[in-house]
């Protein structure tokens, strides 16, 4: 008896068929570990589902991205929706993923991420809703738990940094299907008492103990407060829905405390550098208008009629003592000119050289004789002497050769 001989491609095909006439496994959940996931660049993500007893190949395509929320990493915990189908070319058969849900507290994320999507698309993580907090507050509003370190520490920073602020705890349900709505109450009751600014939250936990702080009720009535409010929600690294739409976030209770109330040490030395540099200013100042009025009076004073007056009357005295001194100087140089002339006209004179045993002849009609021609015997002359002059006749004349 001859046995059939087939294929392996024939193999695949029967296969093939078995899997996808099978109902169930053309719609099928299933849960288990992410490992050994990849993005590829084409868009699939191809990753392998394990459990401790087994592992299944899974491939999810960039057209079924839609259904998925987050992105996948090693260890979580998923739901993956699809069918399991077999790849004939490789005989293998994998677990073709068209939906993939995080399972636990997985399935809270994504409903967190749902709601923050809405919420954001409503506007109320939009920064100009966002009010400014309070630099100086008297009234401090606290929503949290009446036990625990988170309000401990927000009394504790709080009246260290300012004693005066007055701290008005409203002792809220901050975990479980109560939290929510009491949590709520707790802001309203605060808006109703009229605070400064409002701190709203708890100590660090799970996502699930910290889901009050992610219910759209909360984020509704941080939204919808008239006072600035804080979230101080869990530790730096905890991030809820309410700290999204609060005024300010916070990183701790202990952070919050320090963000709403103003050290009031600080406001004492920067009210003595103020007062220190107003001191100053004023002295620069009065300094400044002390000057400016004594220019004014020395203009008044230089403008004043019997200032005017006074220097008029200087102004005229210069002149006379100017005039006086161009007189007597115009005078010395007059007199030092005559004495000039004195000398020179002394030297020109012919009484000079009479004193000094000269003599000159005239005719008798007054002409100096200076030469032999003017004059002939019989002629009379006069001849001028020191003391007189002395009346002669011509005798001769005799011409000299020198």
């Amino acid at each position: 008896m001859m046995q059939n001989v087939y294929t392996v491609a024939q193999v695949n095909s029967y296969i093939k068929n078995m899997f996808t006439q099978d109902f169930m496994l053309q719609s099928i959940a299933v849960k288990g570990e992410v490992s050994n996931c990849k993005y590829h660049s084409s868009g699939h993500i191809y990753f392998t589902l394990k459990d401790e007893k087994g592992t299944i190949a899974c491939v999810m395509f960039a057209g079924n991205r839609g259904g998925l929320a987050f992105r996948m990493t090693e260890g979580q915990q998923v739901v993956v929706n699809g069918a399991i189908d077999v790849y004939e070319r490789d005989g293998r058969y994998q677990l073709y993923a068209k939906e993939i849900k995080q399972d636990g507290a997985g399935a809270l994320y994504e409903r967190f991420e749902r709601l923050k999507t809405e919420l954001s698309e409503r506007g109320m993580f939009a920064k100009e809703y966002k009010r400014p907090i309070p630099k100086y507050i008297s009234r401090l509003g606290v929503v949290t738990a009446q036990t625990g370190a988170a309000v401990r520490d927000i009394i504790q920073i709080a009246s260290r940094r300012n004693p005066y602020v007055q701290i008005i705890l409203y002792p809220a349900i901050v975990q479980g299907d109560m939290a929510a709505q009491s949590i709520v109450n707790g802001i309203r009751a605060m808006e109703a008492q009229g605070v400064d600014t409002i701190i709203v939250g708890r100590g660090g936990g799970s996502i699930e103990d910290l889901w009050a702080f992610n219910e759209e009720a909360v984020a509704q009535a941080i939204f919808d407060c008239s006072i600035p409010i804080i979230s101080a929600i869990g530790h730096e690294t905890d991030t809820t829905i309410a700290d999204f739409v609060a005024d300010l976030r916070a990183p701790t209770p202990s952070a919050a405390a320090e963000l709403a109330v103003y050290d009031v040490r600080q406001l004492q030395d920067r009210l003595k550098e103020y007062a220190y540099t107003m001191q100053h200013l004023c002295r620069n100042c009065v300094a400044r208008y002390r000057g400016s009025a004594e220019n004014y009076r020395m203009r008044l004073k230089y403008l004043s009629p019997s200032n005017r007056i006074r220097e008029k009357r200087t102004y005229c005295l210069n002149l006379e003592e100017s005039l006086l001194n161009c007189m007597t100087q115009k005078l010395s140089d007059k007199r030092h000119q005559l004495a000039l002339y004195i000398e020179q006209m002394k030297g020109l004179s012919p009484l000079e050289k009479l004193n000094q045993g000269y003599a000159y002849a005239a005719d008798s009609q007054g002409r100096t004789v200076y030469r032999i021609e003017q004059v002939k015997p019989e002629d009379e002359l006069q001849v001028y002497v020191k003391d007189g002059v002395i009346r002669t006749k011509v005798m001769d004349r005799q011409s000299l050769t020198w």
